[in-house]
């Protein structure tokens, strides 16, 4: 195989997998998911969601990717020539998540500096609108929020730095370092989360179950979304970086321990983060409805006023769960940014090195459109569009091209090969028939809300994105033709 790195070993991969999986979502996201579809109910839709779609779909990924070797375009184009452009769309929609997703990263950077002294003040919903996020009024879009702007060009510079090394010295050393760190720092948050006055209010709050619910659609839309971003899923990341397996790995017991770690570091932060609201509810009388918010409000606003009124201890606990937000968003911006470096390198033949360095200058130039004075707004438009219409709809056509227009039939073997685990016809059938099917539910469900609450401006940012990967997709398939 050309320019193809390995693994150094099991653990290095397992531990770059895990901090590809573990990311926002996980600290602020699910909780926020568990809470307002159903409490304890939500825990059941959400392991059928891991055992029909997580698991199998990833074992696909790992089986693809180690099989074939090679990047996700090169292994499309094996299949059929014109599946090519579905791979260039692919990598540049993921690509584009990490334009954005590291503006929510310098977010946290710049909540990270201001923890040391608490610059957010007594207000910090009116802080984050001023210093970080910005509003949704249109007529701020020429101006840049400084301190965002500034930390956003410090966390790319981040990600070039480890992702311009090889594989090993850049992504493994890092995932080494970040992943037993992160996962100390948020079991010392947890532990001591449980310990506050009141964390029992807030724990009830969060299992309290809605039998109800089980018989709502959108319990059950809520946990297969949950687990197709939490886990990457279809992003080709999965697939890259099993391409990096070296012979004689294990496939599908890998996938179990990536799956497992991820979703017990989901449930039990969401623990550590009920006991904190149920502790601000308790000291403040304010009911637990209005302290629960979503994603970057909970983490940016609501935890703020929090340690604002925790006493000396909150000087510890908010560095420390700013850094923790920190490692976790490095860390998966790191794997977002793997499919398209590797996809560069098969494509150009060009260096690690000048790929990494000229995607880092692009991307760093993109993101600024996410800087200006509509940060939170564009991010919130462009997030909510890549993740509801492009990869859902990518990952529908990933599962038909896989299982019907693929030799799948093929990766069995190599999959039962080394594992303990077996698959087999079950496999194959879920994968076949039940997920694509339920995919394609979720996907024109989505799309049905998306385009029905999109103004005018929100549909020209979801035209513009469409057009760009479409032509960039074009391009990307139709240079160095005549090499191959």
């Amino acid at each position: 195989m050309n320019n193809q790195s390995q693994w150094n070993s099991r653990i290095t991969f397992l531990l770059a997998m895990i901090g590809a999986a573990v990311g926002l979502g996980n600290i602020w996201r699910y909780s926020y998911v568990v809470y307002s579809n159903g409490g304890g109910t939500f825990f059941i839709p959400y392991l059928i969601a891991i055992l029909i779609m997580g698991i199998p779909f990833l074992v696909l990924e790992y089986g693809i990717g180690y099989r074939h070797k090679d990047s996700f375009s090169n292994i499309l184009r094996s299949i059929n020539p014109k599946l090519e452009y579905v791979s260039w769309a692919l990598v540049l929609i993921i690509y584009f998540v990490l334009i954005y997703y590291l503006v929510i990263v310098s977010w946290d950077l710049v909540y990270l500096g201001a923890s040391f002294n608490f610059s957010w003040g007594a207000d910090s919903a009116l802080y984050f609108v001023k210093n970080v996020g910005g509003s949704s009024n249109l007529s701020n879009i020429a101006s840049f929020i400084i301190p965002t702007t500034i930390s956003m060009v410090i966390v790319w510079i981040f990600v070039w730095y480890i992702s311009h090394k090889d594989l090993n010295d850049g992504i493994g050393r890092a995932s080494k370092i970040l992943m037993p760190l992160l996962f100390c720092i948020i079991a010392f948050i947890i532990v001591f989360a449980l310990t506050l006055p009141g964390a029992g209010i807030g724990i009830n709050a969060l299992l309290k179950p809605d039998w109800q619910m089980l018989f709502n659609i959108n319990i059950w839309l809520a946990a297969f979304s949950q687990i197709i971003f939490s886990l990457s899923m279809g992003e080709s990341i999965s697939l890259t970086y099993a391409s990096y397996l070296p012979e004689g790995s294990k496939l599908t017991d890998n996938v179990l321990i990536v799956v497992f770690a991820n979703c017990v570091f989901e449930v039990c932060t969401a623990f550590g983060i009920f006991s904190i609201l149920g502790y601000m509810s308790y000291t403040s009388g304010t009911p637990m409805v209005e302290l629960v918010s979503e994603g970057t409000g909970l983490v940016f606003v609501v935890f703020p006023m929090i340690f604002n009124i925790m006493g000396p201890i909150a000087r510890i606990i908010a560095p420390l769960l700013f850094v923790a937000i920190l490692f976790a968003g490095i860390s998966s911006a790191v794997a977002v940014f793997e499919p398209m470096i590797n996809s560069s390198i098969h494509k150009f033949n060009w260096s690690r090195k000048k790929t990494v360095t000229v995607w880092s200058i692009v991307g760093c130039i993109l993101s600024l459109l996410f800087t200006t004075g509509i940060s939170s707004y564009m991010v919130g438009i462009v997030d909510s569009f890549i993740t509801g219409f492009c990869i859902l709809f990518l990952i529908v056509i990933q599962c038909i091209i896989f299982t019907w227009f693929y030799d799948v039939e093929g990766v069995i073997p190599i999959l039962n090969e080394n594992d303990r685990v077996k698959v087999g016809r079950t496999w194959l059938f879920v994968l076949k028939y039940v997920l694509p099917l339920f995919l394609l539910f979720m996907w024109i469900t989505g799309v049905y809300h998306l385009l029905l609450n999109a103004n005018n401006f929100e549909l020209l940012v979801y035209g513009i994105i469409s057009v760009v990967v479409l032509i960039l997709s074009y391009i990307f398939t139709n240079i160095n033709k005549e090499h191959h």
